[in-house]
Protein backbone atom coordinates (compact mmCIF):
# COMPACT_ATOMS: atom_id res chain seq x y z
CA UNK A 1 0.00 0.00 0.00
CA UNK A 2 1.73 3.42 -0.77
CA UNK A 3 1.33 6.31 1.42
CA UNK A 4 -1.43 8.54 1.61
CA UNK A 5 -2.86 11.94 2.72
CA UNK A 6 -5.94 12.71 5.68
CA UNK A 7 -7.55 15.73 5.78
CA UNK A 8 -10.44 16.23 8.30
CA UNK A 9 -12.34 19.65 7.73
CA UNK A 10 -15.44 21.41 8.36
CA UNK A 11 -18.61 21.33 6.60
CA UNK A 12 -22.08 22.78 7.94
CA UNK A 13 -24.05 20.79 5.75
CA UNK A 14 -23.05 17.26 4.46
CA UNK A 15 -25.52 16.98 1.67
CA UNK A 16 -23.53 20.37 0.02
CA UNK A 17 -20.16 18.60 0.37
CA UNK A 18 -21.64 15.63 -1.20
CA UNK A 19 -22.67 17.68 -3.63
CA UNK A 20 -20.07 19.80 -4.63
CA UNK A 21 -17.24 17.08 -3.91
CA UNK A 22 -19.24 14.27 -5.45
CA UNK A 23 -21.68 15.49 -7.51
CA UNK A 24 -19.50 18.11 -9.11
CA UNK A 25 -15.99 17.23 -9.20
CA UNK A 26 -16.14 13.70 -9.21
CA UNK A 27 -14.76 12.44 -6.68
CA UNK A 28 -15.97 8.83 -4.74
CA UNK A 29 -18.20 8.90 -1.64
CA UNK A 30 -17.05 6.89 1.09
CA UNK A 31 -18.85 5.80 4.39
CA UNK A 32 -21.24 8.46 5.37
CA UNK A 33 -22.70 8.86 9.44
CA UNK A 34 -24.66 12.01 10.20
CA UNK A 35 -21.11 13.36 11.72
CA UNK A 36 -18.87 13.09 8.73
CA UNK A 37 -18.29 12.54 4.99
CA UNK A 38 -15.71 10.40 3.99
CA UNK A 39 -14.24 11.21 0.56
CA UNK A 40 -11.79 10.02 -1.71
CA UNK A 41 -9.99 13.19 -3.24
CA UNK A 42 -7.66 11.75 -6.13
CA UNK A 43 -6.37 8.94 -4.42
CA UNK A 44 -6.39 10.94 -0.92
CA UNK A 45 -8.98 10.60 1.89
CA UNK A 46 -10.62 13.43 3.34
CA UNK A 47 -13.12 14.15 5.47
CA UNK A 48 -15.81 16.60 5.69
CA UNK A 49 -16.51 16.72 9.46
CA UNK A 50 -19.89 18.56 10.62
CA UNK A 51 -20.09 21.80 12.51
CA UNK A 52 -23.11 23.59 13.91
CA UNK A 53 -22.15 26.74 12.03
CA UNK A 54 -20.98 27.74 8.87
CA UNK A 55 -17.24 29.11 9.17
CA UNK A 56 -16.24 32.91 8.35
CA UNK A 57 -14.98 33.37 4.92
CA UNK A 58 -11.22 34.10 5.08
CA UNK A 59 -9.80 37.14 3.03
CA UNK A 60 -7.62 35.85 0.42
CA UNK A 61 -6.54 32.31 -0.20
CA UNK A 62 -4.13 32.53 2.87
CA UNK A 63 -3.38 31.31 5.24
CA UNK A 64 -5.40 27.96 4.25
CA UNK A 65 -6.20 25.96 1.53
CA UNK A 66 -5.56 22.39 -0.04
CA UNK A 67 -5.78 20.75 -2.61
CA UNK A 68 -4.07 18.64 -5.36
CA UNK A 69 -1.20 18.57 -7.75
CA UNK A 70 -2.19 17.16 -10.77
CA UNK A 71 -0.06 14.99 -12.75
CA UNK A 72 -0.16 16.71 -16.42
CA UNK A 73 -1.64 20.08 -18.30
CA UNK A 74 -4.24 17.12 -19.99
CA UNK A 75 -5.79 16.83 -16.51
CA UNK A 76 -5.74 20.05 -15.19
CA UNK A 77 -7.52 21.55 -18.59
CA UNK A 78 -9.98 18.31 -18.49
CA UNK A 79 -10.70 19.60 -14.48
CA UNK A 80 -11.24 22.92 -15.41
CA UNK A 81 -13.79 22.24 -17.87
CA UNK A 82 -15.54 20.01 -15.75
CA UNK A 83 -15.89 22.63 -13.03
CA UNK A 84 -17.06 24.85 -15.96
CA UNK A 85 -19.58 22.51 -17.16
CA UNK A 86 -20.69 21.65 -13.45
CA UNK A 87 -21.34 26.01 -13.22
CA UNK A 88 -19.25 25.76 -10.27
CA UNK A 89 -17.58 29.67 -9.51
CA UNK A 90 -14.23 30.09 -9.45
CA UNK A 91 -13.12 31.52 -6.15
CA UNK A 92 -9.57 32.55 -8.20
CA UNK A 93 -9.95 32.36 -12.05
CA UNK A 94 -7.64 29.83 -13.89
CA UNK A 95 -4.07 31.38 -14.32
CA UNK A 96 -0.58 30.51 -15.41
CA UNK A 97 1.73 31.41 -12.34
CA UNK A 98 5.41 32.19 -12.85
CA UNK A 99 5.37 32.38 -16.76
CA UNK A 100 8.61 31.16 -18.10
CA UNK A 101 10.45 30.88 -14.75
CA UNK A 102 11.51 27.40 -12.64
CA UNK A 103 8.25 27.76 -11.05
CA UNK A 104 5.44 27.73 -13.74
CA UNK A 105 2.33 26.61 -12.91
CA UNK A 106 -1.54 26.88 -13.88
CA UNK A 107 -3.47 26.62 -11.07
CA UNK A 108 -7.05 28.10 -10.01
CA UNK A 109 -9.04 28.14 -6.53
CA UNK A 110 -12.41 26.64 -5.70
CA UNK A 111 -14.40 27.17 -2.35
CA UNK A 112 -16.43 24.53 -1.05
CA UNK A 113 -20.29 25.67 0.14
CA UNK A 114 -18.50 25.60 3.63
CA UNK A 115 -15.57 28.38 2.88
CA UNK A 116 -13.33 25.67 2.71
CA UNK A 117 -11.01 26.63 -0.02
CA UNK A 118 -9.40 24.11 -2.85
CA UNK A 119 -6.40 24.91 -5.18
CA UNK A 120 -5.52 22.75 -8.19
CA UNK A 121 -2.59 22.87 -10.32
CA UNK A 122 -0.11 21.50 -12.33
CA UNK A 123 3.74 22.79 -12.39
CA UNK A 124 5.38 22.90 -15.72
CA UNK A 125 8.40 21.50 -14.74
CA UNK A 126 7.43 18.02 -11.60
CA UNK A 127 11.21 19.34 -9.92
CA UNK A 128 9.67 22.39 -8.75
CA UNK A 129 6.82 20.68 -6.89
CA UNK A 130 9.60 20.18 -3.83
CA UNK A 131 12.55 21.68 -5.33
CA UNK A 132 14.42 24.90 -6.75
CA UNK A 133 15.26 25.87 -3.37
CA UNK A 134 17.70 28.56 -4.83
CA UNK A 135 14.27 30.26 -5.70
CA UNK A 136 12.49 32.16 -2.62
CA UNK A 137 9.08 32.73 -3.94
CA UNK A 138 6.61 30.89 -1.92
CA UNK A 139 2.62 31.96 -1.71
CA UNK A 140 2.06 35.77 -2.28
CA UNK A 141 3.21 38.81 -0.74
CA UNK A 142 0.13 40.07 0.42
CA UNK A 143 -2.11 38.32 3.02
Amino acid sequence: MSVMFHLAFPSHDLDQAYDFYIKALGCEAGRRSEHALIINFFGHQIVAQKVKALSSQQKGIYPRHFGVVLASLEAWEALKEQVQDKGLKFYQAPKVRYQGQALEHYTFFLEDPSHNLLEFKFYSESEAIFGHGEVSSVGEEER
